[in-house]
């Protein structure tokens, strides 16, 4: 299971580093209690998929991402954090790379 392509469509829930974070699947991979949403607009990471193997953030040729720790965190304890996404040149390496489909970019 990836990112949900419609996230932009599910309400905001709070803002991280300047960008905004999107409510958690209707049912996350992780446990409810414990889901942390899709951070970013231009760059959506689902922090609820991502696993932290760094691809994107080696991939991606302006960095768009910087680790952030997720203490406790089922899925991995740092996500890949989209904290520079109006840099985004929309190469889709991020997207490409990601061996989990976390990763959902669209220009604004």
């Amino acid at each position: 299971m990836g990112i949900d392509p419609n996230y932009r469509s599910k309400p905001v829930i709070g803002d991280h580093s300047g960008h905004k974070i999107y409510s958690p699947q209707d049912q996350p991979p992780v446990p409810k209690e414990k889901a942390l949403g899709v951070h970013g607009t231009i760059v959506g990471v689902d922090f609820d998929v991502c696993i932290a193997d760094g691809s994107c953030i080696t991939a991606c040729p302006v960095n768009v991402f910087q680790w952030f720790d997720t203490p406790g965190h089922p899925a991995s304890e740092k996500k890949a954090d989209p904290i520079n996404e109006q840099a985004c040149i929309f190469c889709m390496a991020c997207v490409n790379v990601c061996p989990v489909a976390a990763i959902d970019v669209k220009p604004p």
